[in-house]
């Protein structure tokens, strides 16, 4: 029988935006859909923080919020109303205890926070950095993408020089800025990603849109969960196949 995958999901502790003031954390529907994508499949999930400790969702990504913008969101709604869910939210691991050996792929998703946490948080630059080496499948999702910024190759060079890779896009901060009436984020991954070489390659503004470049696996933004999931779970079924010839 073969060995079931474990996949390691990694989201954003609480912080306060540095541009608004406000409370921010991880975005719901970035983490609970590839979640439900790969406990369908059959594969075990371990999701941890950079931190460890409890983590926040992004007030706006609530179904359950007055704001009513992601109160189309079921499937999240669905797993925030299972105790078992939200108790694994209330005491996640830290990344940087956890062993690259024991896992098959590892996946960062956004919110707000990692624009704001992403840059001092070393044990999971370090650990991403170890996962990509060993050619295990490493994601990135909408503004956790912005970790890939941070990360250097062996020779010093950006990471994401010459790499194809996308994320939350010029255009979605754009409708998000004007939403809000006011800069939200404080530096746009776009920018900075082609600043640093990469091919970066976006679809229309909150299509569903990932992209793969040989083990790195990136989503535009929120409603590119299920498309990250489904390119991670063809990687790893891939790698499977290739084990069994």
């Amino acid at each position: 029988m073969s060995k079931k995958r474990v996949i390691l999901i990694v989201v954003a502790n609480p912080a306060v935006s540095t541009t608004t003031g406000w409370p921010v954390g991880f975005w719901a529907s970035e983490l609970i859909h590839p979640y439900d994508a790969f406990v369908r499949q059959g594969y075990e999930v371990t999701i941890a923080s950079p931190k460890s400790g409890k983590v926040e969702l992004d007030a706006y990504s609530d179904p359950r919020d007055s704001s009513g913008y992601s109160k189309d969101d079921t499937l999240s709604l669905e797993y925030l109303n299972k105790p078992e869910f939200v108790k694994l939210l209330a005491n996640t691991t830290n990344v940087g205890d956890l062993r690259v050996q024991d896992f098959d792929a590892i996946i960062v998703i956004g919110g707000q926070s990692p624009m704001f946490t992403f840059k001092d948080a070393v044990a999971l630059q370090a650990q991403f950095t170890d996962f990509f080496k060993a050619g295990k499948i490493s994601a990135a999702l909408c503004h956790g993408t912005s970790l890939l910024l941070y990360l250097k190759n062996t020779d010093g060079t950006p990471f994401v020089k010459g790499r194809k890779i996308t994320g939350f896009a010029n255009s979605e901060e754009d409708f998000a800025d004007k939403a809000v009436g006011r800069k939200l984020m404080p530096f746009r991954i776009e920018d900075e990603a082609k600043k640093l070489g990469a091919q970066f390659i976006t679809a229309p503004a909150f299509q569903p849109h990932a992209i793969r470049d040989d083990n790195l696996i990136t989503g535009q933004q929120q409603h590119s969960g299920a498309e990250v999931a489904r390119l991670v779970i063809g990687a790893l079924e891939e790698t499977r196949t290739q084990q069994l010839l």
